[in-house]
């Protein structure tokens, strides 16, 4: 065991935050995306998994994770099918968490979430169970 680390953060999460750079993406899934296709063609290759809810996922994540204040849309989340504008319950509970860091979600069709995701990092793959509990987190850089 580590001091000050999340015990929802495992060693092969905790390598991969760690191997990220400025700029590079990670994927925190519900049950229902595709996360194991997804994931092969990403960067690490395979999906890693986290045993809780995404706001449990997200919230250990950024206890680590500084978010991209360089580039615009930092925490991407996918549409609701056929309502682009609505909010799906599990990006609005988040709503609070990434307003602490400074930031909010914007959506992206489901399709294009999809083509982004396979161009992460990594996929984590959570045990959250509402429809469109999926977010793409963009690493930033900590200032000395």
């Amino acid at each position: 065991m580590l001091k000050n680390i999340d015990e929802m953060v495992g060693p092969d999460l905790l390598r991969v935050l760690a191997r990220m750079g400025h700029g590079d993406e990670i994927v925190l899934a519900d049950a229902n995306f595709p996360a194991a296709s997804v994931a092969g063609r990403t960067l690490e290759g395979r999906e890693l998994s986290m045993d809780c809810d995404a706001l449990r996922a997200l919230r250990a994540v950024l206890s680590l994770l500084p978010l991209d204040a360089h580039q615009p849309d930092p925490v991407l989340t996918m549409q609701v099918v056929g309502e682009p504008d609505a909010v799906p319950e599990v990006v609005a509970a988040a709503a609070p968490l990434l307003a602490q860091e400074g930031v909010r979600s914007v959506g992206l069709e489901r399709f294009a979430f999809y083509e982004r995701a396979r161009g992460a990092f990594a996929v984590v793959r959570t045990a959250e169970m509402r429809p469109y509990g999926n977010f793409i987190l963009r690493k930033g850089v900590i200032n000395p």
